[in-house]
């Protein structure tokens, strides 16, 4: 009885720890999608697109848009299935 009850607790946990990887996976490709695509803002103010992009690879991200509106930069970005979007300005 009591091997049984150890293997139904086992495969309750194995069951439960399957289920949360794809949810954590999504939560740790959101933020790193921020964080790329705040750093890939602020780059592409000074450096234009290019820096923009080469900020966003580093950060394993990828560039989907990028624009320019005065002193105002806005760019997203995708990690995995994660999009994200950050504003940037040189102005006041």
């Amino acid at each position: 009885m009591l091997l049984l009850v150890m293997f139904v607790g086992v495969a309750l946990t194995a069951a439960i720890t399957m289920a949360l990887v794809p949810v954590l996976t999504d939560l740790t490709d959101r933020q790193q999608a921020r964080s790329a695509a705040d750093a890939s803002a602020l780059a592409g103010v000074s450096g234009g697109r290019s820096a923009a992009s080469r900020i966003a690879g580093r950060n394993d991200a990828e560039l989907v848009s990028w624009s320019e509106h005065g002193d105002e930069v806005l760019v997203t970005v995708r990690v995995g299935d994660q999009l994200a979007t950050a504003r940037a300005t040189d102005g006041p």
